[in-house]
């Protein structure tokens, strides 16, 4: 027999059955029925509407005992084609449909946008008293883990067990996760732990939960318990290691994976671990997955890899690498030029981007998360003007309507460059509700041109979004003590304590020799310490002087006033001097050759003194630094800076 393609297979029996015109109707029922369920199974729409078509031509789709309907809403859920689903759903009669014809529908609703109709049908189908099996439970884990409805979830769990399914590995596996979705890694681990049988992916399910949830050596025991390991265990601590800067623990595991389990890595894999290193800055595994993917490609690479490939590199500050990969792909859709776009921003490069911009609109319509790129871009850059002209044209040039990260990036291009008054009206205009990063960015723009008015209306705002955050206060208190009024910014810091809530530290990293080292503020633990002190007061020694001067106003960041607790100027600038990113700087000028650039990656936004330091640096120990704040990168080079202090 002739081995024909899926599709090609369909076609071929459609064809056949337009001779058939004399077979029964049961034959002929049945044929449409295997000619459904391939559609179904090779996600065939278009087939699979000429066969419905063709079902209503012939009269059969009315014919109760053919069950036709049935087929044909399985076929339309299998390919997502919602609307066309839940139609022939409600065309059947109560009593031809059964608890997979229910959990069907749910599935599909579950498994698209529509989890909440989900599980609405569910209790549409408890009240209509059909019975549900495991399936079913695993649908309304799976929507109500999309949802992050741990009532619901809890609900579910308990008609699970009420209904007998308690044992089913399937049930409690998506039980596991639908907690584990929801932050409540103590259910999964009580349902983990009182499973009598343990399937691989119920291991993998809690191994995933206690990563998210827990520390990090939690999950490495864990996974040290599992009794076997499958792709995806071994993906997930790969990454996890990657992310925590274990980069000979992850190559050690990755070995195992590839020669002794004989594991195959697939895209999802690849992706999953240039992700992590995106996130911790592992540019050297990177450049391994690179290197495999290449291997591996038969004609050319996967456009999802290539474009996780961009992303990496641009977040690793290796942009001319990033812009390599894009431009040697022979595909590339909005999410590709999404990510070159938002590379080329975070580097400051707002002219390139809006270059590259104009050719992006004549290969693919580009979304909004194409103009957060942009507009990031402009702001960065200083391109005001620009900037301006594309938000205000969104919806009248490119049909788009504006998302709350381009509301964000817009309010910080005018505020930045001063124009309060303008962003605070776009604010009050705004068709979303404005979140605290919108509200944020004009507090720190008040911050930086002193408008005290304004930021106190801000931060009544903020207080009621997110009453715990500490940046906001402690940027409304630096304002206050800018200002001179001591007492409002005391006042503000005591509430603060009282509360038992601090600032988010400072936390600096940089990689040598293929493994992370991390440095906070003040950090004396790493055990080099003792040289990165005294590498710490040469440095100061020489910048000093080469011109600089520390600004111990930045050390009023730190959410406690120096002056208030008996600090006098020495010890605001030894505070200053042991700065996270210096240590990290420090400890790179020690650790490496002469002439090697040195790359930072900060979790805070990158203060003044440091800022003004780290150009200094550059030109006395004739070192590019590259440093990775919140925000964006800083490329330091003989005594200046990328972004030429516009930050």
């Amino acid at each position: 027999m002739l081995t024909l393609d899926p599709f090609v297979k369909v076609y071929y029996y459609c064809f056949l059955m337009i001779w058939q015109a004399e077979s029964t109707l049961s034959l002929l029922a049945r044929h449409y029925r295997t000619l459904l369920r391939t559609c179904a199974r090779y996600l065939a729409l278009d087939v699979g509407k000429k066969l419905h078509a063709s079902i209503v031509t012939k009269g059969l789709e009315t014919s109760q005992n053919t069950f036709l309907r049935n087929a044909i809403l399985h076929m339309y859920a299998a390919c997502g084609y919602v609307s066309s689903a839940r139609k022939m759903f409600d065309e059947i009669p109560i009593s031809y449909k059964d608890t997979v014809d229910w959990t069907t529908l749910m599935g599909c609703y579950a498994h698209g946008s529509f989890p909440r109709d989900a599980l609405k049908l569910f209790v549409d189908m408890r009240k209509s008293d059909v019975l549900i099996d495991e399936f079913t439970m695993v649908t309304v884990f799976l929507a109500s883990a999309k949802l992050g409805c741990e009532l619901f979830g809890f609900q579910g769990h308990g008609c699970m067990v009420k209904m007998g399914f308690g044992s089913s590995v399937k049930a409690c596996n998506a039980a596991m996760d639908m907690y584990v979705k929801c932050g409540l890694i103590d259910r999964t681990r009580r349902i983990f732990n009182e499973m009598e049988e343990k399937s691989l992916v119920s291991w993998t399910v809690v191994l995933a939960g206690v990563l998210k949830w827990e520390a990090f050596e939690n999950a490495r025991l864990f996974f040290h318990r599992m009794p076997e390991r499958n792709e995806v265990a071994c993906t997930i601590m790969i990454a996890a290691y990657i992310e925590n800067g274990l980069t000979k623990e992850a190559f050690g595991l990755l070995r195992e994976m590839l020669f002794e389990s004989g594991f195959e890595l697939n895209f999802v894999t690849l992706c999953s671990w240039l992700s992590a290193c995106a996130q911790s800055g592992n540019v050297s595994v990177g450049k391994w997955v690179h290197v495999y993917a290449l291997k591996m490609i038969e004609h050319e690479m996967d456009i999802m890899v290539a474009t996780t490939l961009i992303n990496m590199y641009a977040k690793c500050g290796k942009i001319d690498d990033a812009f390599r990969v894009f431009n040697v792909m022979p595909r590339r859709n909005v999410i590709t030029w999404n990510a070159m776009l938002s590379g080329l921003a975070m580097q400051g490069k707002g002219n390139l981007v809006l270059d590259l911009f104009g050719q992006m609109i004549r290969e693919v319509k580009p979304d909004d998360v194409t103009f957060t790129a942009v507009l990031s871009a402009c702001s960065h850059s200083g391109l005001v003007d620009q900037g301006r002209h594309f938000f205000y044209s969104l919806e009248s040039t490119y049909g788009i309507k504006p998302s709350i990260e381009n509301y964000s990036c817009v309010v910080d291009l005018l505020g930045r460059a001063g124009h309060l008054q303008e962003a605070e009206s776009i604010i009050r205009a705004m068709t979303l509700p404005p979140n605290e990063v919108v509200l944020g960015s004009l507090l720190g723009s008040c911050s930086v041109h002193k408008n005290l008015e304004l930021g106190e209306c801000l931060m009544k705002e903020l207080i009621q979004i997110y009453p715990d955050n500490t940046e906001y206060h402690v940027l409304l208190s630096n304002m206050y003590s800018l200002a001179g009024k001591i007492d409002k910014a005391n006042s503000i810091r005591a509430v603060l304590r009282s509360r038992g809530v601090r600032k988010l530290p400072g936390m600096s990293s940089i990689y040598v020799g293929g493994q992370i080292h991390c440095f906070s503020a003040g950090d004396k633990l790493h055990p080099q310490s003792r040289e990165i002190y005294m590498m710490l007061d040469e440095m100061i020694r020489k910048i000093r002087l080469a011109g600089y001067a520390p600004d111990t106003a930045c050390q009023m960041v730190s959410g406690f006033d120096g002056e208030h607790y008996g600090y006098g100027q020495e010890e605001k600038e030894q505070a200053l001097f042991s700065h996270s990113e210096k240590l990290a700087v420090c400890f790179g000028l020690i650790s490496t050759q002469a002439g090697m650039p040195l790359y930072i990656f900060k979790n805070l936004r990158i203060c003044q003194d440091c800022h003004s330091s780290m150009k200094i640096v550059s030109k006395v120990y004739n070192r590019e630094i590259v440093i990775r704040d919140r925000n964006r990168f800083h490329r330091f080079k003989l005594g200046s800076c990328s972004c030429f202090d516009y930050w």
